[in-house]
């Protein structure tokens, strides 16, 4: 057995008590790790590195705040480190510009002390200096699979010392009708090389797509009820459909939710939503597909740098959001399938960090609360707000509208984000009635009411 077979058969066993330095990795992609936070790997990261570094084709079910960017990175890293620059070695395919971007930026972090480079290619900008990388500026292209089409067709790429493939987030690709245009791009692609899929489901589609493209791929699979459990407080907040807007309002009265990210169903829910919280004097932004790429990543800085306290999204455009110390995780609307439900949690308590989920439950969507509650393995605590008036009769123009959406769509993007004047939280309106459901001890992060039960 050779001495990186040795050390990838010692960080596997050791699971889950992995260090950084038990990985396979060279002393500078450590130190650009550490310099990231990381100290002890995740469960994603300690199987799919030690394989990856190796070489090996991978199949990894993995969800969102899993640290899965980084457990197919690092590997890309290790793997290219001696090689000559100037070439492209690595392409990674995403569904969403944010998450290319995202992973530019992890590129540069984690290579920091390495001569690699990583360009993000997506619609939205202009070609030329995408162009420029692609023709020799940088050795990890991070691309959505449209753009990048955009790019072959015109000549601008050589994928002839191409080495490592990777399929990001690959069940959303599917979704977003992408699979096409990524069949395409991988038949130009060289035979020899090493493919690394990851997804969070394996439909039918994701999984012909890998017995197609993948040889003999090692499976790694991360349990979606760990992710959503370890380091998240959930809590359920039964409420008519017509009054979701206002207990949101009630509940972001508490002033230990500083950086919240509110999850709607639609992109005219989610710009209705913000632009109500706007009226109310709460700083709020928004991001979804309709907004142009500068609105978006402006809506991603503004919350990033705590200009807004309030970031409203769609999950398609959320995949992408890396913010550290996302306080709250608030699902306006409940989704309909469960597994989302733990990709919009994983945005809080990142990094082994901790942080709490909120859903706003109107009686419509109980059975696809109770689908959510079966797949993470156990019952969310219900609570309600002491003194907030759930019998309200509905307002003329609800901001919430019905509970799951539908209606008439007047169309996506309304111009600028509009900011309002700082809302100062006065400590009040924190949920009581449950404790919420937390798989460990929760730091105090400020003052918050006692809970009772309900």
């Amino acid at each position: 057995m050779t001495e990186p077979e040795k050390k990838a058969a010692t960080a596997v066993a050791t699971d889950p008590t992995v260090r950084i330095e038990d990985l396979p990795l060279h002393p500078s992609l450590r130190q650009g790790a550490h310099e990231m936070g990381y100290r002890a790997a995740t469960p994603i990261q300690s199987q799919a590195i030690p394989e990856a570094v190796l070489g090996r084709d991978i199949v990894a079910t993995a969800q969102t705040g899993t640290g899965k960017t980084a457990a197919f990175l690092l590997p890309i890293l290790e793997r290219t480190l001696d090689l000559p620059p100037g070439r492209i070695y690595a392409l990674v395919l995403t569904p969403t510009r944010e998450l290319a971007v995202q992973a530019e930026t992890f590129v540069g972090k984690l290579g920091h002390y390495t001569k690699r480079r990583g360009t993000a290619v997506y619609g939205g900008v202009g070609m030329e200096p995408q162009t420029r990388a692609l023709r020799g500026g940088s050795e990890i292209i991070i691309a959505t699979p449209g753009r990048l089409l955009d790019h072959m067709e015109r000549g601008y790429v050589d994928f002839r010392s191409l080495k490592i493939l990777v399929l990001d987030e690959a069940d959303r690709m599917l979704d977003m009708g992408f699979l096409p245009d990524v069949r395409r791009i991988l038949r130009e692609l060289p035979r020899e090389r090493q493919t690394m899929l990851f997804s969070a489901t394996m439909p039918p589609g994701v999984v012909s797509l890998a017995r197609e493209f993948l040889r003999e791929p090692r499976m790694v699979h991360v349990d979606p009820a760990t992710v959503a459990a370890v380091g998240v407080s959930h809590l359920a907040l039964p409420v008519p459909g017509h009054l979701k807007a206002t207990l949101l309002r009630e509940l972001l009265r508490d002033e230990t939710m500083t950086s919240v990210l509110v999850f709607a169903r639609t992109k005219h829910r989610a710009d209705r939503l913000a632009k109500q919280l706007r009226d109310w004097s709460i700083e709020a932004s928004v991001i979804h597909g309709n907004r142009s790429q500068s609105q978006r990543l402006r809506a991603l800085e503004g919350f990033r740098e705590g200009d807004h306290r309030v970031l409203v999204a769609t999950d398609i455009a959320a995949r992408g959001i890396d913010v550290e110390g996302v306080s709250h995780v608030v699902n306006f609307d409940v989704p309909h399938e469960a597994e989302v439900y733990v990709h919009r949690v994983g945005r809080t308590a990142r990094a082994q960090h901790r942080g709490d989920a909120y859903s706003l439950v109107s009686p419509e969507e109980e059975d696809d609360f109770h689908h959510i509650e079966r797949l993470i393995g156990f019952q969310i605590p219900r609570s309600r707000l002491p003194d907030f008036n759930y019998g309200a009769s509905a307002p003329p123009r609800p901001v919430g509208g019905s509970p799951h959406g539908r209606g008439p769509h007047r169309g996506g993007d309304r111009g600028g984000d509009r900011g309002g004047g700082r809302n100062r939280p006065r400590g009040r309106g924190r949920p009581s009635g449950g404790r919420p459901s937390n798989s460990g001890p929760s730091g105090d992060r400020g003052r918050r009411r006692d809970y009772r039960r309900w």
